[in-house]
This record gives C-alpha cells, structure tokens and sequence, in this order.
C-alpha cells in the first residue's frame, strides 16, 4: 500500500466524497478525503499527498483560492479541480491558479482516472521522504515503523492495536466507520472487537480514557485519530 500514489479529494458533497473514494481505492491508489479546504490543510500537513482531487465550489475557502494560496507557497502537489461550472473563462481561472488540470461535473469516472493517470505520469518523482510522525500528547506515532513511542521508548501494541493506529493514522482528522474498521482488520463479521482494541489503545495513549483527546468518538460515525 505505500508504493501507490496517493490521492486526497476535497470536496463537500458527502455522497461524490464517498463515492470518490471507494473508486479510485478499486482501480489502485491510496485515497483520504476531505469535506472543506480546512480539513484539506490539516491533512496534507500530516500525510505525504500525490495529488489533489479538489472541488472549486465549496464553503468557507473554495478551491480556487486554497490552489492560488498553495501555489504561491514551496507546495507543488498537482491539483485536478472538479466544478459544475463548465465555461471557458472558469477554466481559464483554475488554471492560471495553478491547477494541472480541470474536469467539469457532471464527469465519466473513467475519464477522471485517465486524468489522474497523465498528471501523475508527467509529475516528477519527488525524493522520498519518511511520512511525517504524528504527536500525541507525550506520544508519537511513526507511519513508518508503525511504532507508538513515549519519548524514547516504545510502547508495546498487540498485532491488533498496531493495524488499527495505521488505518486511523492514514485518515488523520476524519472519522472512520466500525465496519470499515472491522472489516480492514479482519473481523468484518465482529464490530465489537474494534470497540475494545479502542478501548486498550486508549488505556496506552490517553491520560484519561474516559475523556479521549487523541482518538475521539464521532457519534454515528466512528473513530477518529486527532494528533497535535
């Protein structure tokens, strides 16, 4: 899994977000998503991110802006914008913002792959770097070797903990359903189970279980992992 491209798509349609993801995870790349560019932000600040699947017309900051604020930073991820707006003048706007590319909504999901693939083709290959470890408190957490530490010492987790952390820790920031949990985890069939291997890696992360900071509930949608 770490040797696919991978792609964050932002953009406050829950239904084409999920959609999305479940897509473009089938036809082989690494997805996380993003309902506004803040949430968009704090992901890309955590996660090593290969391209931007991002939709113009969002509240708060909308896409065109978050692509000019991006490009006049050192951030060089190719960004694919969406829109419903379809005129020559507004893809004009997204790409003297600085996207690489620009597909109007309503789009074939195959023609959104063939785009994927033609910007990540003529992107160069940037040096690999370690994936940026999370804090936690007195905690971190490597992608990399998957190992919670405290300071210097590493925390012992079962087979179990370690595979959750990892999945949490690839959707920093949002919310993870049990099932998805479950069933990445090899107990598609038992939910319960992902509820106590929260509930042991709270009693090794948190200082109060009761009152989780780092890996919260989200009523009605799972847990979610929200470092420093």
């Amino acid at each position: 899994m770490e040797d696919l491209p991978h792609i964050l798509v932002v953009d406050d349609d829950t239904r084409l977000r999920t959609l999305l993801r479940k897509y473009l995870s089938d036809n082989g790349y690494l997805v996380s998503v993003a309902a506004d560019a803040a949430e968009a932000r704090v992901k890309m600040a955590a996660l090593a991110v290969d391209l931007l699947v991002l939709d113009v017309m969002m509240p708060g900051e909308d896409g065109l802006s978050l692509t000019r604020d991006l490009r006049g930073g050192a951030n060089t991820v190719p960004i694919l914008l969406l829109t419903a707006m379809g005129e020559v003048d507004d893809r004009i706007n997204g790409l003297e913002a600085g996207a690489d590319d620009y597909l109007s909504k309503p789009f074939e999901p195959r023609e959104l792959l063939l785009r994927i693939a033609s910007i990540l083709r003529r992107t160069p290959k940037p040096e690999i770097e370690p994936p940026q470890v999370l804090g936690l408190g007195a905690f971190s957490w490597d992608p990399t070797r998957q190992e919670l530490s405290k300071g210097d010492e590493v925390v012992h987790l079962t087979t179990a903990e370690r595979e959750l952390m990892a999945i949490l820790a690839e959707s920093v920031g949002t919310a993870v359903s049990r099932d998805d949990l479950a069933t990445r985890t090899g107990n598609a069939a038992n939910t319960r189970a992902v509820d106590v291997q929260v509930t042991r890696l709270r009693k090794k992360l948190e200082d109060d279980p009761r009152t989780p900071r780092y890996l919260q509930t989200v009523r009605g949608m799972g847990y979610m992992l929200r470092p420093d």
